[in-house]
């Protein structure tokens, strides 16, 4: 910290930004428009004349101590889904912001806005929910605020949450530190929270509906540290998956990146949905799974150490940084050939966290 102002910004460099006279339904950060309201509108507003890190946590200098600052909203709809609620993802989703800078999460806060009407009980769960969650990930909610709106404009209900945690004196993982050679590495299957989600809101049973992945990851990104240096960067899969975390490493590091379609694991129930739904899976959201950057000749160590760890179900390889068409990931069909994966315009499904 210098002069009690962060010495780094999360977000990216400005892009220009599309005259739209209103907010389009972008989502969240996983569609391009979103990315250019962060990029042409709130980074010249608040981060004017100082570096940023397209980052999910700042990271900040206070005395001798490094911390990890997080901030986040949840608005998924329905409030309850297959394998947990919107106070299960607020507080998950927050330690896992942290983690991806490799912090170790200790403090969080809630912030509520309810919609007048929204039944105690209904509340009672969520407040229970969100307890449960960082009791289980061993931290604390420490501080809040609640209020209350009219009825029908607040849709039951919405949780804000930010977060602090502690990152350690070697600790460095950054989009910044990714180059060519690297291997890309899954920590498992994609897509189970975005199919979770929307198979609920669509009223659709069908079998092999999976549950949300929604979990705590810092546990696991501890034992991948273990591998000390070898990791160069981290990044939850939230809303636009796989293929919005990868593009944005890449244009920030300014490499290529070749996915292998065929490495990529996805579950039977979550590609029969997204057949149905006419979804792609490496777009769908997850929120237990990461993806992780490390040099070629450290990937049988990661590997093993991230085979130790329940929440790396089937990790796995699933591509290369290369130096060629730096900014661009490219998709390597099975059968020959590939395709540019590109951000979308928007978000194939909103109101997923």
């Amino acid at each position: 910290m210098t002069n009690g102002h962060p010495r780094e910004l999360t977000l990216s460099c400005p892009l220009p930004l599309r005259d739209y006279p209103t907010v389009q339904m972008a989502h969240g950060g996983g569609g391009r428009l979103m990315q250019e309201l962060i990029e042409g509108l709130f980074l010249p507003g608040f981060a004017a004349g100082r570096p940023s890190i397209p980052h999910d946590s700042a990271l900040l200098e206070v005395g001798r101590e490094r911390l990890a600052f997080t901030t986040d909203s949840f608005v998924v709809a329905p409030l309850f889904f297959p394998g947990g609620d919107i106070g299960k993802l607020a507080v998950c989703g927050t330690i896992n912001d942290l983690a991806m800078a490799g912090a170790k999460p200790l403090y969080l806060s809630a912030g509520f806005i309810l919609e007048e009407g929204l039944p105690l009980d209904t509340l009672r769960r969520v407040v229970e929910s969100m307890r449960q969650a960082a009791d289980e990930a061993g931290v604390q909610i420490v501080t809040g605020d609640t209020k209350v709106v009219d009825r029908g404009r607040g849709d039951g209900m919405y949780v804000n949450t930010a977060g602090i945690g502690l990152v350690g004196p070697q600790t460095d993982v950054r989009p910044g530190r990714v180059e060519p050679g690297d291997a890309v590495l899954l920590s498992g299957d994609l897509g189970r929270h975005g199919i979770a989600v929307m198979s609920v809101r669509e009223g659709l049973d069908f079998a092999g509906a999976p549950e949300s992945d929604c979990a705590p990851l810092h546990g696991l990104v501890e034992t991948m540290l273990a591998a000390e240096g070898e990791l160069h960067c981290l990044r939850d899969l939230t809303r636009g998956g796989l293929a919005a975390a990868l593009n944005e490493i890449a244009r920030h590091a300014e490499v290529g990146i070749e996915l292998q379609e065929a490495a990529i694991p996805v579950c039977e129930g979550v590609r029969s949905a997204c057949e149905l739904l006419g979804l792609d899976p490496l777009y769908a959201a997850n929120e237990g799974r990461l993806v992780a950057f490390c040099p070629g000749e450290a990937v049988e160590e990661v590997l093993h150490l991230m085979h130790a760890h329940p929440l790396a179900e089937s990790p796995a390889v699933v591509g290369l940084v290369v130096d060629e068409h730096p900014g661009v990931v490219e998709l390597q069909s099975p059968f020959g050939g590939g395709r540019i994966l590109d951000l979308l315009s928007g978000e194939q499904m909103p109101r997923i966290c």
